[in-house]
């Protein structure tokens, strides 16, 4: 009995690929069937990064399409492909950069940072290539995070070479100025320093450029929302209710001025002894859930308040690089594979395809 390609379809269509939660058919993942007898090959392009999952993807597909009768033998080959996504309009792309994504909280306090420098080290342990940029002028966090120290080079005299920190590409106001010399600048000032930062960095064909906001909703928050190309935004919070009032008021902010929330992101949701293991929600509970619920945003996943995910972030080496295998580094791959779902779920950006046409008088 021979297999058709129409057969092998039907079975991927009935299959649901756990990160996307859509089929391999809709998403477009499934390429390239071919039907030799009973042997069939295909190949499966997932628009995130998947290298800690490859193996699974492959295992669930070989196994549906093995299933279906009169097939003796399949062989699909996994890989994924980062493309740039559109951005606000009027606001070009940085170069070397495909997608910037932004994590901001509406207060400070909340583990942004944390989240973000983990979020970013998730991605990139996913296989993608993948940068930092602290765009918190007054408190600069991110090279103690990263481990990294000295002063960015700079070849021309006007750009910046990226630092590198456990596999980043990393910017920060912090590595241009010393530890103590406090920044007693005006908004303007702050606004030009972080688009310096961004645009005379030399990025090196970035899939994503994570950007760690400062919390609130003032001068940098603006600019980047206006004139910096961002993909799409994260919020972090707590379940309390006073971190939740003010992180509705960065989401609405993003949404105001359009750009995409990719989902919330809920920190210290659960306390959980160091001693006894007794799990307590100290903050309240289901806090970050209600407020996706409200604004039919994503809950991406919960972090527990852990005295670990702390001391390893102030010995520059956060839990994803310091503990690979631990849940919490788990739980940071599952919302960073999320993220760049979602990211992948948008536009895709065509402005690098199409030619600039210039009408001259003759």
């Amino acid at each position: 009995m021979s297999v058709s390609v129409e057969q092998v379809q039907a079975a991927l269509k009935a299959l649901v690929d756990p990160n996307t939660r859509k089929d391999f058919v809709s998403t477009k993942s499934a390429r390239n069937i071919k039907v030799d007898g009973g042997k069939v090959t295909l190949d499966v392009v997932l628009p995130y990064p998947a290298k800690t999952v490859l193996g699974e993807i492959q295992s669930m597909v070989e196994g549906a399409v093995k299933a279906v009768s009169g097939v003796e033998s399949v062989t699909a080959t996994v890989t994924w492909k980062i493309v740039a996504h559109s951005v606000q309009k009027g606001v070009k792309l940085v170069n070397g950069v495909k997608n910037i994504i932004a994590v901001a909280s509406g207060k400070g306090g909340v583990g942004k940072s944390t989240t973000a420098v983990n979020l970013a080290l998730a991605l990139a342990a996913e296989g993608a290539k993948v940068g930092m940029l602290d765009a918190d002028i007054y408190g600069p966090s991110q090279p103690t995070m990263l481990g990294i120290a000295g002063r960015p080079e700079s070849a021309d005299g006007q750009s910046l070479e990226p630092m590198m920190g456990h596999g980043l590409q990393a910017m920060s106001i912090g590595f241009l100025i010393d530890v103590d010399t406090p920044m007693v600048w005006r908004g303007p000032m702050v606004t030009q320093a972080l688009e310096q930062l961004l645009n005379n960095t030399q990025w090196k064909d970035l899939d994503y450029l994570v950007i760690d906001l400062p919390p609130g909703t003032g001068d940098i928050q603006l600019t980047l929302a206006q004139r910096v190309p961002v993909t799409g935004a994260v919020i972090v919070t707590t379940p309390q209710d006073i971190a939740l009032i003010d992180a509705r008021k960065g989401l609405k902010m993003f949404e105001k001025v359009g750009v995409p929330i990719l989902g919330v992101v809920e920190n210290m949701s659960l306390h959980i002894c160091s001693k006894c293991g007794n799990e307590e929600p100290i903050f309240g509970t289901g806090g970050g859930q209600k407020m996706c619920d409200d604004y039919g945003t994503e809950f991406l996943g919960g972090l527990p308040l852990d005295i670990r995910i702390r001391q390893e972030t102030d010995a520059g080496k956060p839990t994803v690089v310091a503990a690979p295998e631990s849940r919490i580094s788990e739980i940071y791959r599952g919302i960073a594979r999320r993220v760049a779902v979602k990211v992948g779920d948008l536009a895709v950006d065509h402005s690098s395809k199409f030619p600039s046409i210039v009408i001259q008088n003759t």
